[in-house]
């Protein structure tokens, strides 16, 4: 291993939790209610509204479509003009959490469709609002599926940090390429593919356990 390398790999494994966390909560507080908008304006949703459900849709189709390599390109004027610069970790949360989001939307719209319609049904019976029945029966009957969503979303942002590092993204991504690639530094290489993967190892653990945890049904 190169002189000074492990101090570096400290911070970049700390760059990396940090960029991928911080995307993952900002892409969540967008996609998390793009998702339950697509679900209740979807035409067997409780509000059906085709035109809202159109286009929020093309929209998330249109950006999950976009190679997340070339997307974090194009939106380099974009972060540039929010952060100041279109390089290092902070910069690169703005294309992490456009990237993300409409995944995230996906996931959980997939989440609350899981949810029995007998039970919204029932609250509806009821006479409960709309904003009732997305608080009180939508979400908490699909928390369980939530939370794995989330994993999955977390461990995704993780793989997308890391291909960020090819355009000064900072990360562990960042020290595979510049020490790994142009340095052609294998050891170094590896050691980054491996913390990589005890960190997706770590999330995925700790996902499943709260999702468990959370699980009325078991």
């Amino acid at each position: 291993m190169p002189d000074g390398i492990i101090p570096i790999l400290g911070l970049n494994i700390w760059e990396t939790i940090y960029m991928t966390l911080a995307s993952t909560l900002i892409a969540y507080a967008i996609g998390l209610p793009l998702g339950i908008i697509l679900v209740i304006t979807d035409k067997d949703g409780i509000q059906p509204r085709p035109v809202p459900n159109s286009i929020i849709n093309v929209i998330v189709n249109i950006f999950r479509s976009i190679p997340f390599l070339i997307l974090l390109i194009m939106l380099i004027p974009f972060t540039r003009a929010i952060m100041g610069k279109a390089y290092g970790s902070t910069a690169t949360i703005v294309p992490l959490t456009i990237a993300a989001a409409p995944f995230i939307a996906r996931m959980v719209e997939s989440s609350i469709k899981e949810v029995d319609r007998g039970v919204i049904e029932a609250a509806q019976s009821m006479g409960a609002t709309v904003k009732q029945i997305i608080f009180k029966v939508l979400i908490p009957e699909a928390k369980p599926s939530l939370i794995v969503g989330a994993t999955i979303s977390v461990t995704t942002v993780l793989g997308y940090s890391a291909m960020a590092g090819i355009c000064g993204g900072g990360g562990l991504g960042a020290i595979a390429i510049n020490y790994g690639y142009y340095r052609y530094q294998a050891n170094v290489m590896i050691v980054t593919v491996i913390l990589i993967v005890v960190l997706v190892q770590i999330f995925q653990a700790v996902g499943m356990h709260i999702s468990r945890k959370g699980d009325k049904r078991l």
